[in-house]
């Protein structure tokens, strides 16, 4: 319902800003004609309609594991209860449902738990480029009426990570005095004491931001890992019986911070393709044909003249990505998608991009002031995010003394920082000995600690049923 009617891009300073004028960005860089929503809200219509087609939904379960036949992916099992903490069976364990299918579309987001294995197990990275991600953290607020500008979108750069880490924000004025507000941060930054959420909390402080929050109320908090390593970090789409769609293959167009478009096309190329193969009496083999449509169609047109923008920020920072970048993309827009840069690598994974603490000095975040400014663990509680105690924890250790022995005294331990939900701790004893705690009740299933992890040790898997975060119009 509500039309983007002002589109605004700036670069922040600590205290000031800068104007980017709309005129030099290339057209699809615009946002005129869009329309702001909430992901939320449409999934769930989205899923009334998908009812009255016949689509059966299970909610209330979680995919928990692939079944094969052979070699190919057959279905998943779901709907697994009454596991204890230990992981056996209790009392009223229900095995869960095998659901099979001719083609299993993995539709999981970012770094899903069943994508990981599919794309470990047929190789489907290889000869691509890494995947990269940014954290993503939002709130949503309600606005005075005076500070409220219904359709207008702004997008910033710049403070307050500056060197430290690469990413922006946006802010959308919606319906019902409601302004959403989100910061992205690049996971690729080297400093092991960056402090994403707190960054975030630090940014809302400047002045273009605090006088629209100004008096408002903040209603809601979520956070997500994004995909950023678009076109050369695409992994191969399809694997016997099934394919990758929407983010578990990482369609999004960084510099415009968007996804959800190339994630709905997928989804309708992986579908023409299935229905295809079954009405030619196929089943269970590789769907080539979605394969080819992504590559040739309306998602590679929308990636493919992005491509080297996250790369030459990692590089060469924001400077270098807002001259080199924004030439690139026009330079691709004009000439079907060739660049005088080529197809640039992404080299290091996030995890690996990860420097020794000693190299670096810590930051100084300011408290937190409970006017603009929230601590995790209450910002947590607007995320509406539950998880039966009693359950296995669903964020397991490959190695149990790697976050005390290794990563505490090499990084300072970084999980401590890099989720934004306090889920990580180190505690010490009365004799100052360092404990690992995991309080997985408060996982907004983000998926940073699968990706940023130094030393890969910790495995996100789902958890039991539907647990985790609610969000109303996230």
């Amino acid at each position: 319902t509500t039309e983007v009617s002002d589109d605004r891009f700036y670069l922040l300073g600590k205290g000031g800003r800068m104007k980017i004028p709309n005129w030099p960005m290339p057209g699809f860089m615009k946002n005129h004609g869009n329309y702001i929503v909430s992901m939320a809200n449409v999934c769930r219509w989205m899923a009334e309609q998908a009812e009255e087609l016949g689509v059966e939904i299970f909610p209330g379960m979680a995919a928990s594991a692939l079944v094969f036949d052979g070699e190919r992916v057959a279905g998943v099992v779901a709907g697994e209860f009454g596991l204890e903490a230990d992981r056996t069976p209790g009392p009223n364990y229900e095995p869960g449902m095998e659901l099979l299918g001719k083609y299993v579309l993995l539709g999981e987001g970012v770094r899903g738990s069943l994508s990981k294995q599919v794309i470990a197990k047929y190789g489907l990275s290889e000869g691509r480029e890494p995947q990269k991600y940014g954290l993503g953290m939002k709130e949503i607020w309600e606005v005075r009426p005076e500070n409220h500008r219904l359709g207008q979108v702004t997008h910033t750069m710049g403070w307050p990570l500056g060197g430290n880490a690469g990413g922006g924000s946006f802010m959308y004025h919606a319906e019902n005095n409601q302004v959403l507000i989100g910061f992205v941060v690049h996971l690729n930054y080297e400093n092991p004491h960056l402090y994403p959420y707190m960054e975030f909390q630090r940014f809302k402080h400047h002045p273009m931001i605090a006088e629209v929050l100004a008096g408002g109320k903040r209603v809601a908090y979520g956070a997500r890992a994004i995909s950023e390593g678009g076109w050369q970090s695409i992994p191969k789409l399809t694997f016997p019986g099934g394919a990758l769609i929407g983010c578990s293959a990482g369609f999004v167009n960084v510099p415009r911070i968007k996804g959800n478009h190339n994630a709905m096309l997928s989804g309708k190329a992986a579908a023409e393709a299935a229905q295809a193969a079954i009405a030619a009496g196929r089943s269970g083999d590789e769907l080539t044909a979605y394969s080819d449509d992504v590559m040739s169609g309306p998602i590679a047109k929308d990636l493919k003249p992005v491509r080297n923008v996250k790369p030459i920020w990692s590089r060469h920072g924001l400077a270098a990505s807002l001259t080199f970048g924004g030439f690139d993309m026009w330079w691709n827009s004009l000439f079907g998608n060739f660049s005088l840069f080529g197809t640039m690598k992404h080299g290091k994974t996030d995890a690996k991009a990860t420097g020794r603490a000693e190299r670096f000095e810590k930051i100084d975040y300011p408290k937190p002031d409970g006017v603009l400014s929230f601590d995790r663990l209450t910002n947590v509680s607007f995320s509406f995010t539950n998880h039966a105690e009693e359950q296995p924890c669903h964020l397991t250790l490959k190695d149990p003394w790697v976050p005390i022995e290794l990563n505490l005294p090499r990084y300072d331990e970084p999980a401590q920082r890099y989720c934004p939900a306090g889920v990580y701790e180190v505690l010490r004893d009365e004799h100052g000995k360092p404990r690992f705690q995991i309080n997985f009740q408060n996982c907004v299933h983000c998926k940073t600690c699968d990706i940023k992890d130094p030393a890969q040790n910790i495995n996100w898997t789902t958890p039991q049923g539907g647990d985790g975060p609610n969000y109303p119009n996230m």
